[in-house]
């Protein structure tokens, strides 16, 4: 197994923490070991993420000021 399979494999472990732990938060919102345990899982999925972007470039596109494509004339505009 490659760095880069390692890291995505431990990012999406970490990242399937941190959304189940949301799940179960929004049942039992007191929990405030649960919440410790959810901020503690979302920094080491943060940690991951941009360990993982330094070395191997971003896991999705980057959102600018909108979609370009909105930004352009549609078909029906261009008089055509």
């Amino acid at each position: 197994m490659t760095r880069r399979e390692r890291l995505l494999l431990k990012l999406s472990s970490v990242q399937f923490a941190v959304w189940e732990l949301h799940l179960y938060l929004d049942t039992h919102p007191s929990d405030l070991a649960a919440l410790a345990k959810h901020a503690q899982y979302q920094k080491q999925a943060n940690e991951l993420r941009a360990e993982y972007e330094s070395e191997f470039g971003p896991l999705s596109p980057a959102v600018g000021e909108g979609v370009e494509w909105l930004k352009n004339p549609w078909p029906w505009e261009r008089g055509e």
